[in-house]
């Protein structure tokens, strides 16, 4: 069984052609998970609109921000494979296919993307090439450049990751997932381009292609996820 989990945010004009992407490419007896973190718009009746009945849709009622929203999905899900999706990409049609595949040998997969504007425009051909991507811990851990909705994993990697470390601040949801499964997990990252990520003046998150953030908040934070990677060692 897979679980899709997406945690949501006043998405009403993505998240449809979103969700129809995935339900294109997964089975009745799997669940799309959704988290909503009190949006104000449309969002929840655009969800309520599609009428599968494998969506489920769940309201977050603790911490607000996309990291703990994913963390509450995550905690709901109960597939033995788990895929991260963002209420405004759209997957590849054969991105379910292609992840499952490598998901027979490793505990965790990581894609490439290309990436889109608002209105669906392609504007580069890489997320990879635009971030400096590199595979392996500890280019990873300097350089944190793995999107959580590029990942897909067996659940297994949740016995370890969830609870995230309490200060969100200082751990988003796909670099602490990314480390916990390149520190103890079976990891591979693929150079496949399985969704468009899409860039637009709303997101919730730069995705790494901005600098926002100083030397020493970096520092901080790094240190931060080393010592809660030791405590969940």
């Amino acid at each position: 069984m897979i679980s899709v989990c997406i945690a949501t945010y006043n998405g009403e004009r993505y998240i449809k052609e979103q969700i129809v992407s995935i339900l294109s490419q997964i089975k009745k007896s799997d669940e799309i998970i959704i988290s909503d973190d009190g949006s104000t718009d449309n969002t929840l009746k655009v969800i309520q609109s599609i009428g599968a009945p494998n969506i489920k849709l769940y309201h977050n009622v603790k911490e607000h921000g996309y990291t703990p929203n994913f963390e509450n999905a995550l905690k709901l899900a109960k597939g033995d494979y788990v895929f991260l999706a963002d209420q405004d990409d759209i997957w590849a049609p054969e991105k379910v296919s292609v992840m499952m595949s490598y998901l027979q040998r490793y505990d965790m997969v990581i894609s490439d993307a290309d990436i889109i504007n608002a209105e669906g425009q392609k504007i580069s051909d890489s997320y990879f090439k635009e971030r400096g991507s590199k595979a392996g811990f500890w280019n990873n851990l300097v350089r944190f450049s793995f999107l959580g909705c590029s990942m897909a994993f067996r659940k297994e990697i949740l016995k370890r990751a969830l609870p995230f470390p309490p200060n969100h601040t200082l751990c988003t949801h796909d670099n602490w997932l990314g480390i916990v499964a390149m520190s103890y997990y079976r990891t591979i990252v693929i150079n496949d381009k399985l969704f468009h990520y899409r860039r637009h003046t709303t997101n919730t998150s730069a995705g790494g292609l901005l600098p926002t953030t100083t030397f020493f908040f970096k520092l901080r934070y790094r240190l931060y996820l080393i010592l809660w990677l030791i405590r969940h060692k």
